[in-house]
C-alpha cells in the first residue's frame, strides 16, 4: 500500500482551493491568518439509538467548547446533523446520503464526524472520499470499512474509497476485537453452548461472523447464528430450538432498534433463570437498559451483560477521569458509554486541523493518519494506515436500576 503521505498529496491535486506548499504561498498565509472551518457530525437523533447519538454530540460539543471553538489559528463551527427519520425510528440511507452531500458541497467543511451505525458509514464514506473530506467515526466497528480481515465481505474495504486514498478513521476498536471480547466474556462466565441471532444489517451480520470465528478459535460452541426478521412479533420458535440444542447462553448481534428487546424476552423465557444473555455495543445504551423507556425488563437484568469500548472511569488516565466529572457537571447526568468517544473524535479532529497548519483537507487528512502515540482521554493510541485505532480493550456492563453499570474490563484473546 502506498504511504498515506503520498495518497494525501495525490488527493490534494483534486481538491479545490488547496494551498501551495511554497514558502509565502496560500498555505503559509492560511497558517498564520487562520480560517473559519466547519465540522459536521451525522448520527441518529431519533429512535432507539438516540441516547448513544445524543451522548456523542454532547461529547463533541464539550470538546469544542473546551478548545474555545478554535483549532490552532482556525475558528471552528460545528453543526450536528440527524441521519434518522421519525418514521423509521433509526438511520436511513437517504438521510445519511443527504448529510454527506451537504458536507461535501460546503467549501468550509474540514472534517465529518460519524457515523454511529456502520451501515450508514458505507453510504457516506464514498461521497466524502470523492470530495476529499476527512471522516472520523466515534462508534463504527464493522471490520470491512477499513480492512479485509475476517468478518469483511468481498471487495471491502476498497470499494468505499473510489479515489484510492483513505479518508476515514475511527477511534473505537473494530469488531475483530469486540467479537473476541464477547466470546472471552461468555467463556469466563461459564457458557458452554451459545445460541446467536443477528439483525442482518452491516454491523450485526458482520459482528456475528466475527463471533463465529472467535468462538471456534476459543473453543466455544455456537448452536446457531440465525438472521432474524426485525418485524417479527416474536422469536419463540428460535428460542425453543436453542433450548432443545442445549444452549445455556444467548447472544444478539445487532442494534436496539431491530426488535432487540423482544428477542431477549423470548430467549430468556426459553433458557430459564440460569440462562445468560449477552449483547454488543449496538444495544449497550440507556434506552435498552431502561424498562421504563421500553428496554429490557428489570427481571432479566441479573442475567444480562453487554460490551462497549468504554471502560470504568478509573481505568482512564487523569484526562479521561476529568472528562467524566466535567460531563456530569455540564449535562447533569452520567455519561453514556459513547460520550467519551464523541469527545475524542472531536478532539482528534481539532488536533489534526491544528497540526495541518493550513486547514486544508488534504493536510488535515495527512495529520489524522500521522497520529502516533496520542495521549487522549481514552489513553495513548495510534491510527494505523487503514484508519484503525490501536485501542483494543472492551468494557462489560450490567444493568442495575434501569441503567448501565460498568462490571469489568475484557481483554480480547490474541488473534
Amino acid at each position: 500500500m502506498r504511504s498515506v503521505k503520498v495518497l494525501a498529496a495525490a488527493l490534494a491535486l483534486g481538491v479545490a482551493a488547496c494551498g501551495s506548499d511554497e514558502p509565502g504561498g496560500e498555505a503559509a498565509q492560511s497558517s498564520s491568518e487562520g480560517k473559519t472551518l466547519k465540522i459536521y457530525s451525522s448520527v441518529p437523533l431519533q429512535g432507539a439509538s438516540r441516547t448513544q447519538a445524543e451522548a456523542i454530540v454532547d461529547g463533541a460539543t464539550l470538546a469544542l467548547e473546551q478548545a474555545g471553538g478554535k483549532a490552532g489559528p482556525h475558528t471552528i463551527e460545528y453543526e450536528s446533523l440527524d441521519d434518522s427519520t421519525a418514521q423509521a425510528g433509526a438511520w436511513t440511507p437517504e438521510a445519511e446520503s443527504a448529510n454527506a452531500l451537504k458536507a461535501a458541497q460546503d467549501d468550509a467543511t474540514a472534517v465529518y464526524l460519524g457515523t454511529l451505525n456502520s451501515g450508514a458509514a458505507k453510504v457516506s464514506i464514498p461521497i466524502l472520499n470523492e470530495a476529499g473530506i476527512p471522516m472520523i467515526s466515534p462508534a463504527n466497528t464493522y471490520v470491512g470499512l477499513t480492512s479485509d480481515e475476517p468478518g469483511s465481505e468481498p471487495g471491502e474495504p476498497g470499494k468505499y474509497y473510489p479515489t484510492g486514498a483513505r479518508t476515514y478513521a475511527r477511534v473505537a476498536p473494530l469488531d475483530v476485537k469486540q467479537g473476541s471480547a464477547l466470546v472471552t466474556l461468555m467463556k469466563e462466565d461459564g457458557c458452554t453452548k451459545v445460541a446467536m441471532t443477528n439483525d442482518k444489517e452491516v454491523y450485526g451480520a458482520g459482528l456475528a461472523r466475527v463471533i463465529e470465528m472467535a468462538a471456534k478459535a476459543q473453543g466455544l460452541t455456537l448452536t446457531a447464528n440465525d438472521a432474524i426478521d426485525k418485524n417479527a412479533s416474536n422469536y419463540r420458535g428460535l428460542a425453543t430450538r436453542a433450548k432443545s440444542d442445549g444452549a445455556d447462553c444467548y447472544v444478539y448481534s445487532g442494534i436496539t432498534a431491530n426488535n432487540a428487546v423482544q428477542q431477549f424476552k423470548d430467549f430468556a423465557a426459553a433458557l430459564g433463570l440460569d440462562g445468560k444473555l449477552y449483547g454488543p455495543d449496538g444495544i449497550c445504551d440507556g434506552l435498552f437498559a431502561s424498562e421504563e423507556e421500553g428496554g429490557i425488563p428489570a427481571s432479566l437484568a441479573p442475567q444480562f451483560k453487554c460490551t462497549v469500548p468504554t471502560l470504568s472511569p478509573d481505568a482512564y488516565p487523569p484526562a479521561g477521569q476529568e472528562f467524566f466529572k466535567t460531563y456530569k457537571a455540564k449535562f447533569g447526568k452520567t455519561a453514556d458509554p459513547y460520550a467519551i468517544y464523541g469527545y475524542e473524535a472531536m478532539s482528534l479532529a481539532l488536533d489534526a486541523i491544528e497540526r495541518s497548519k493550513t486547514g486544508e483537507r488534504a493536510d488535515i487528512l495527512e495529520a489524522i493518519f500521522a497520529t502516533k502515540n496520542r495521549e487522549s482521554v481514552l489513553g495513548t493510541y495510534s491510527i494505523n494506515e487503514n484508519g484503525d485505532t490501536s485501542l483494543a480493550d472492551y468494557g462489560a456492563y450490567t444493568v442495575q436500576d434501569g441503567a448501565l453499570k460498568f462490571d469489568q474490563t475484557v481483554k480480547p484473546a490474541a488473534s
